[in-house]
């Protein structure tokens, strides 16, 4: 294997740390960009039977190139099958999706996640477009996989809006408000590999990525971090990954910066 692959890139980190999280034959919905990668990835190593599903209503498709976005033409060719919004969020409301991917301006330390405003809601500093599909991916598939940019103001303590539920206050505030999915599983940030507290549903780190110092990672979140016992630098993507990733899942660098 040529050295150039024994490098990489925080995206084509974050991207194999995705993949892992897919198992063979689970349904997921996913997004554009690094989700997109992780899923092609994870489907062309360890998870080939594994079901891909856009927002945009296709099911199951095999594009010959990389897409821009989820409603991309290239989704077309291959597809099991070809909707629209209605059909590619109706598995997510049959109960039927195993994986979510997701990402927002705000997430706090139990899960939920803010697409809507920055500031007070009537009057606020920024608004973003929504929820799309999030809140319905949140609140149904059996775990979401949350992608994020780590920065303080993105990691508050209580988001400014909730609008895709995690585990609201934590413990078993979820369950008491009927929600079939099971909540965000994982986070995937820019610094590290976070997950939740089984009991208190408090989001604590697991590792940190290579480069990165645990101190910087509790610097560029907004409480107090709690920090795994067994605390570990996150799994180096093998070479065979990053030639996997750069060559067949984004040959032409759609979403991609290419190492140095």
């Amino acid at each position: 294997m040529s050295d150039k692959y024994s490098n990489f890139t925080l995206q084509e980190m974050m991207a194999v740390a995705a993949a892992r999280e897919i198992k063979d034959g689970e349904k997921v919905i996913i997004g554009t960009g690094l989700p997109l990668l992780g899923a092609f990835l994870a489907q062309k190593t360890h998870a080939p039977n594994m079901v891909a599903i856009y927002e945009s209503g296709a099911i199951d498709c095999k594009p010959m190139v990389t897409p821009f976005s989820v409603a991309d033409s290239v989704l077309v060719p291959g597809s099991a099958m070809q909707g629209g919004l209605m059909e590619g969020l109706g598995v997510v409301h049959a109960g039927d999706l195993d994986v979510g991917f997701l990402g927002g301006a705000q997430i706090d330390k139990y899960g939920n996640l803010n697409t809507h405003v920055i500031g007070n809601y009537r009057s606020p500093k920024v608004r973003f477009a929504g929820s799309g599909g999030s809140n319905d991916i949140g609140a149904g598939c059996k775990r979401t996989v949350v992608m994020m940019l780590q920065q303080k103001q993105r990691f508050p303590e209580k988001v400014d809006f909730v609008t895709t539920p995690g585990y609201f206050s934590g413990g078993k505030e979820r369950e008491k408000y009927g929600f079939y999915g099971n909540g965000p599983s994982v986070v995937i940030s820019t610094m590290g590999i976070l997950r939740f507290d089984p009991e208190t549903k408090e989001m604590y780190l697991e590792s940190y990525h290579p480069g990165v110092k645990i101190e910087d990672i509790k610097a560029n979140t907004g409480w107090d971090l709690k920090i795994a016992k067994n605390v570990r630098e996150t799994e180096r993507p093998a070479p065979e990954l990053i030639r996997i990733l750069r060559e067949e899942c984004d040959p032409t660098g759609v979403f991609l910066k290419k190492a140095e």
